[in-house]
C-alpha cells in the first residue's frame, strides 16, 4: 500500500467519521425540536381542559330542520317534459 492509497482512505475515513458526527448533531437538534413541540401541544391541551372545566355547560345545540317542499303529500311533480318546458322558458339550458 503506497502512501498516497493510506492518505487516501485515511481521508475517506475521517469523512465518513465527521458525517456521522454530523448526522448524531443534527438527529439530536430534531429530537429537541420534536420535543419541544409535544411540550407545547400538551400545555396547550392541558389549558384548554382547563378552560372546559371552569366554563359552566353549553346547551346543546338546536337540530335545524329542512323547509319542507310546498307540494302535499297527494300531488305529483310536473313531467319532465313540462319542467324541462319551463326551464327553458326561464332562460335556462338543458
Amino acid at each position: 500500500m503506497t502512501k498516497e492509497d493510506r492518505d487516501r482512505a485515511d481521508a475517506r475515513f475521517n469523512k465518513a467519521t465527521r458525517a456521522a458526527g454530523q448526522a448524531k448533531a443534527g438527529g439530536t437538534e430534531r429530537d429537541a425540536a420534536t420535543k419541544a413541540v409535544l411540550d407545547n401541544m400538551a400545555r396547550l391541551k392541558a389549558l384548554r381542559l382547563a378552560r372546559e372545566a371552569a366554563e359552566p355547560p353549553r346547551p346543546p345545540a338546536a337540530k335545524t330542520t329542512r323547509a319542507k317542499s310546498p307540494k302535499k303529500s297527494g300531488e305529483k311533480a310536473p313531467a319532465l317534459s313540462d319542467w324541462l318546458a319551463s326551464q327553458q322558458n326561464g332562460g335556462r339550458r338543458t
